[in-house]
């Protein structure tokens, strides 16, 4: 069972939240934020230590290199989610604050058990664990009509993907005999035409996970209804998920027939890296210009899964682990200005390097790791993944991924020109949270950290990618 361990641990620590929650005072929400945060920076210590090779349900639920490096990641993404939540000011926080946690948890438990899952029936199992959770809570601010519809949106289509993912999960299924990966990677290589079609559904219905293009419709509006601190979270950690089973469902030991997903996945990432980009420069909410170009970003990941390689794979989670803190500090800087000013818009934004330096500079550096410029995390990421698609000649995908970086490039330097060279709607600085200023600070931490010295992150990336393969 000690393949289990953290699962078991989040199981442990949901438990000590509900009785926090139960026995302690409803005015009180930090209690059970609190007790959240410190188990799982205990069990990110203990992730840490850890070593793979354990086993459970024979080769059904697996710790490998791969399992502990998106494990480790979900761990430090939901840390730093619920560290945010905690400076949350809506009444409902303090009121169902246990609620909220819990779910957050329960997410994280499907999300660990995903990373380990060699099964058909434990993934989607799974999968619902961890996505049911996130309907809820983006319509937990249900007072607001904005925040019902979006949860509505996301449960429907949702609900459609999970169907298509599991209408596709049948047809291999059916014709592989079995729901191990292993045999389902051999039976692959018949290339029966059933199989295929299984699995192109089942890429579908991940898709939908993943938010690539066509399947991100219910993104932009569940990132602009949702709790901020709650949807950095939700644009990061969900979406390394969904990588994950990618990884282990499409590349895991099938060889040579890996190559018939080269256009598959080349297409899908054109699509997705030209759509999130153009989408996002008409803009004037930073979420969703944010949630737009978190579309894109998903395109630049699948450039290295188009690569159908171990350094493919290796330079993707480099690219998550940049993305993480990219992308959780730009919007937790969102929720700083927002709790100030109490507005989400780009023109908030104006002055903000008068107003307060250190927060415009935090949030320019996440802006420069998004649009990969040197040298900070996400400038690797991108030239990494680049790099990995260029090995197998996929020279026409790189050259489609650079001209559009130049146009993510504007709408990023759109917002830097905001703060930095317009003139503040008004000069009181902006005020935020210790805990959110802290939070803030992890995520510049890891954004210049792994920018200036990348190559322990990427040392880790090709071990887990390289038990793929």
């Amino acid at each position: 069972m000690s393949a289990l361990g953290l699962e078991l641990g989040v199981l442990a620590l949901m438990l000590l939240v509900f009785f926090g929650g139960l026995f302690g005072r409803r005015d009180d929400s930090r209690r059970v934020g609190v007790i959240s945060v410190l188990g799982l920076v205990a069990l990110l210590g203990w992730a840490l230590r850890m070593e793979p090779g354990a086993r459970w349900l024979g080769e059904g639920f697996v710790l490998d290199e791969l399992a502990l490096f998106a494990k480790r990641l979900f761990l430090v993404a939901t840390a730093l989610g619920v560290l945010g939540s905690l400076t949350l000011r809506a009444p409902v926080f303090a009121r169902r604050a246990t609620e909220y946690y819990l779910l957050m948890l329960s997410s994280l438990l499907g999300m660990l058990m995903l990373a380990s899952a060699r099964d058909l029936i434990l993934i989607f199992v799974a999968f619902e664990l961890m996505s049911i959770p996130l309907y809820y809570l983006t319509g937990f601010l249900k007072r607001e009509e904005e925040a019902v519809e979006a949860a509505l949106k996301f449960f429907l289509v949702g609900t459609v993907s999970s169907a298509v993912l599991v209408y596709g999960l049948s047809f291999v299924y059916g014709v592989a005999g079995t729901t191990d990966l292993g045999g389902i990677a051999s039976a692959l290589r018949t290339g029966h035409p059933l199989l295929l079609l299984g699995m192109v559904l089942a890429l579908g219905g991940l898709g939908f996970k993943i938010a690539a293009f066509p399947f991100h419709m219910w993104v932009p509006d569940a990132y602009e209804a949702a709790s901020t601190p709650f949807v950095a979270w939700l644009s990061v950690a969900p979406k390394a998920a969904g990588f994950v089973v990618i990884f282990r469902l499409y590349l895991e030991g099938v060889g040579s027939s890996v190559l018939l997903w080269v256009p598959l996945a080349a297409g899908l990432a054109t699509l997705t890296i030209i759509a999130g980009n153009l989408m996002a420069l008409p803009q004037q909410n930073i979420k969703r210009l944010l949630a737009y170009s978190g579309i894109a970003h998903i395109g630049y990941m699948l450039i290295g899964f188009a690569a159908v390689s171990a350094d493919g794979v290796a330079m993707m989670l480099f690219y998550l682990v940049a993305n993480l803190f990219g992308n959780m500090g730009a919007f937790l800087v969102v929720e700083a200005v927002a709790q100030s000013d109490g507005s989400e818009s780009i023109s908030a934004f104006r002055g903000l390097a008068q107003r307060s330096p250190v927060l415009a500079l935090s949030m320019l550096l996440f802006l420069l790791s998004l649009g990969g410029i040197p040298f900070v995390a996400g400038f690797w990421a991108k030239l990494y993944v680049f790099w990995a698609a260029a090995q197998p000649g996929l020279y026409w995908l790189v050259l489609v991924g650079a001209i559009l970086t130049v146009v993510a490039l504007f709408y990023y330097l759109l917002v830097a020109k905001r703060m930095y060279i317009d003139a503040p709607e008004r000069m009181a600085p902006v005020t935020a949270p210790f805990l959110l200023n802290f939070s803030i600070f992890l995520c510049v931490a890891g954004v210049v950290g792994f920018g200036v010295y990348p190559k322990p992150l990427v040392m880790a990336a090709l071990r887990a990618a390289s038990s793929l393969f």
